[in-house]
C-alpha cells in the first residue's frame, strides 16, 4: 500500500434503504480512513438481498482496492454478508472456535440462553483475518484476495467503531507508508464568498496541503489536508497554512480543532468562570439545550427561562408592560430588558436574551419573518444586535442560536482576557 488506495464502503441493511436508521457507520469510517492514507471514493447502500449484494460487490471489486462492508453479520436468515462474500471469492465458511467460545460466554454473562442460530456468527470465510468483537456477538473479518482487501464489520455502531479503531486501522497502518492528515477550521460571522475572497490566492496556489471549503447551517468550515509519509508530522505541513488563514480571517475563526460553537463557548465560560443565564422566546429553549450538552457547564450555567408569551415576559421576567405595548415583544427594547432582568433574577455575570419571529406566521409589514434581536447584559450595561435571517422556522431558530453563541464568544474574547 505504498500509494493512496481507493476504498468503497458498502452498508448492508434494508432498514437503511427504508430510512429507518441513518448510515452513520459510513460517515465514521470515511472520517478515519485518511489517517491510514486511504481515500474513500464511493459509498453504497444495499438491502438484505444476496443477488443485489453480489451486484454491488462485483462493481466494488472492479473499481476499488478496499471494500468495507458493515451489517449483515447477525444470526438471522437475512444476515448474508459473510455467505455472499465467501461465495464470490470461492471460500468455505469454517467454524472459528475462539469466536464461538466468546459468543457462548457472552450469553452466559447476560444470563440468557444462546439459540442455535447464534453459532452461525462464528462461521467465517476460510483464511480470513478475524476481528474480535468485545461489545457484541458478531466477529468481523478481513479477506485479502488478488490485491483486493474486503473487510466485514457488524452494523451496530457501538460494536463497529471499536473494532474499526482497534483492529482495522492498525491493519492498514501496518501496510501503508503514506497517510492523509486533516485539520478543520471553523468560521462564523463571515459568508462563504467573503471568506473565499480573503484566501482565494491560497486556494488557487494550493499543492500540499490542500484547502477545501464547506458551508453548512450559517457557518463555514475549511478542511486543510496534507499528504505525507506514515512517519511524517502532517500537522507541521498544515500549520503554516492554518496560521495564514487565521491571520486573514481574524476572530471569525472560532476553532482550529473542529469543535462546534457551543463547545468553544462552553469552554470559554468554564475556563474564565463566567456565569450566564438565558431568557429565550423564539428559540424555545434551544440555546439552553445546546449549551447544556457541554460537560461541566453546570459550574457556570444554572438555568434560564423560556418566556414565549408577553404575559410570561411581564410577570416572570419583569419586562415592563409599557415596553411591550410601545415596541412589541420583538424589539431591541424588549430584548435588552429581558437580558438585564434574567441576569438579575438568576444572579449571573451575564444575561442573554433572544426574541424574534421564526415564522411561518406572526410577521407584519414592519417586522418580517426572520427578524430577531439578541441582547447581552453584564454589570455595566446591555448590548443588542438585530438579525435579519432567512429560511424556514428551524433554520431561523438554529441560526439565532449560532449568532447568540457567537455574541457570547466575542464578548469574552474582548472583555475577559480569555484563556
Amino acid at each position: 500500500m505504498g500509494e493512496l488506495m481507493k476504498a468503497e464502503i458498502i452498508a448492508v441493511g434494508t432498514e437503511l434503504l427504508m430510512g429507518q436508521i441513518a448510515n452513520t457507520n459510513a460517515q465514521y469510517i470515511s472520517g478515519r480512513l485518511p489517517e491510514a492514507g486511504i481515500g474513500v471514493y464511493y459509498h453504497s447502500v444495499v438491502g438484505d438481498n444476496p443477488l443485489r449484494l453480489i451486484e454491488c460487490l462485483d462493481l466494488a471489486i472492479k473499481r476499488s482496492d478496499i471494500i468495507i462492508l458493515t451489517g449483515g453479520l447477525g444470526p438471522t436468515k437475512d444476515d448474508l454478508t459473510k455467505e455472499t462474500v465467501a461465495e464470490i471469492f470461492g471460500r468455505k465458511l469454517v467454524l472459528h472456535q475462539e469466536s464461538l467460545d466468546k459468543i457462548i460466554k457472552f450469553f452466559e454473562k447476560i444470563n440468557k440462553p444462546m439459540v442455535e442460530s447464534n453459532k452461525k456468527q462464528a462461521l467465517l470465510p476460510e483464511g480470513s483475518i478475524v476481528i474480535e468483537n468485545n461489545n457484541g456477538t458478531a466477529p468481523g473479518c478481513i479477506i485479502e484476495e488478488g490485491g483486493k482487501v474486503v473487510i466485514m464489520l457488524p452494523g451496530p455502531p457501538k460494536e463497529m467503531k471499536p473494532m474499526f479503531d482497534d483492529t482495522v486501522l492498525k491493519y492498514f497502518n501496518s501496510k501503508s507508508n503514506v497517510k492523509i492528515v486533516s485539520k478543520f477550521i471553523r468560521i462564523f460571522g463571515i459568508g462563504e464568498s467573503s471568506m473565499e475572497e480573503k484566501i482565494i490566492d491560497l486556494i488557487d496556489n494550493q499543492t500540499n496541503p490542500t484547502i477545501a471549503p464547506y458551508a453548512k447551517d450559517g457557518e463555514v468550515t475549511l478542511r486543510v489536508t496534507a499528504n505525507c509519509g506514515i512517519d511524517d508530522d502532517g500537522e507541521k505541513i498544515i500549520e503554516p497554512t492554518i496560521k495564514e488563514i487565521k491571520n486573514r480571517l481574524g476572530d471569525a475563526v472560532y476553532s482550529t480543532e473542529n469543535k462546534n460553537l457551543e463547545e468553544v463557548v462552553g469552554e470559554l465560560l468554564i475556563k474564565n468562570n463566567i456565569s450566564i443565564s438565558f431568557a429565550e422566546s423564539c428559540t424555545g429553549g434551544l440555546l439552553s439545550a445546546k449549551l447544556t450538552d457541554i460537560p461541566g457547564i453546570s459550574s457556570v450555567y444554572s438555568g434560564g427561562m423560556v418566556t414565549y408569551s408577553n404575559e410570561i415576559k411581564q410577570h416572570n421576567l419583569n419586562v415592563n408592560a409599557t415596553t411591550l405595548n410601545l415596541y412589541g415583544a420583538v424589539s431591541s427594547q424588549t430584548a435588552k430588558e429581558m437580558a438585564v432582568n434574567i441576569r438579575k433574577v438568576m444572579k449571573t455575570k451575564l444575561g442573554l436574551s433572544v426574541t424574534g419571529i421564526a415564522g411561518p406566521g406572526g410577521a407584519t409589514e414592519n417586522k418580517p419573518v426572520g427578524l430577531v434581536y439578541v441582547g447581552l447584559a453584564d454589570e455595566k450595561g446591555v448590548d443588542c444586535i438585530e438579525l435579519r435571517l432567512w429560511g424556514d422556522r428551524n433554520r431561523i431558530r438554529n441560526n439565532t442560536v449560532l449568532n447568540a453563541l457567537d455574541m457570547i464568544r466575542r464578548y469574552i474574547l474582548k472583555n475577559c482576557n480569555a484563556i
